[in-house]
């Protein structure tokens, strides 16, 4: 736990870094059942072998919906917080493909925070980085409001 002030001391600094996560086709494919996005290059280890990218990947919304279980981990919680929620994102891109098979992990950055009343709003850079990729997954900045009781 941290304390507001604490967290405010943070900016611009790295705040953590979380595990890696396997982005196996199994959970390639389970994503691509509730999203009914089939498209084979998620889908098809077959026919995606045919394409630039040489079999499956992740898809782009997958990599980045992993975002809540990698800040889960590493970034920290502040005292006091009934709960959060997702603001948005001033921007996302997708620099790289996560093949299946590839391992990712966040990493967090506080790069903006806005204290109100009852709240803070908070503006991370994330990047997620490929294991064994000089180029990551992806780069977003991601705006979490908290709340406190």
């Amino acid at each position: 736990m941290t304390t507001s002030k604490e967290l405010e001391a943070l900016l611009g600094k790295e705040v953590g870094l979380s595990r890696w996560f396997l982005m196996d086709q199994e959970r390639i494919g389970l994503f691509a059942d509730v999203t009914e996005d089939q498209q084979f290059i998620h889908v098809d280890p077959d026919m995606a072998k045919a394409t630039p990218f040489g079999g499956t990947i992740a898809h782009g919304f997958l990599t980045l919906s992993m975002l809540s279980a990698m800040s889960e981990e590493a970034v920290p919680q502040v005292e006091g917080l009934k709960h959060s929620v997702n603001y948005g994102f001033e921007r996302i891109r997708f620099i790289s493909p996560v093949h299946a098979g590839s391992r990712i992990r966040g990493r967090f950055v506080l790069i903006a925070i806005k204290p109100g009343s009852a709240e803070i709003t908070q503006t991370m850079k994330v990047t997620v980085e490929i294991e064994g990729n000089d180029k990551p997954a992806l780069v977003a900045e991601w705006i979490t409001r908290h709340y406190f009781s």
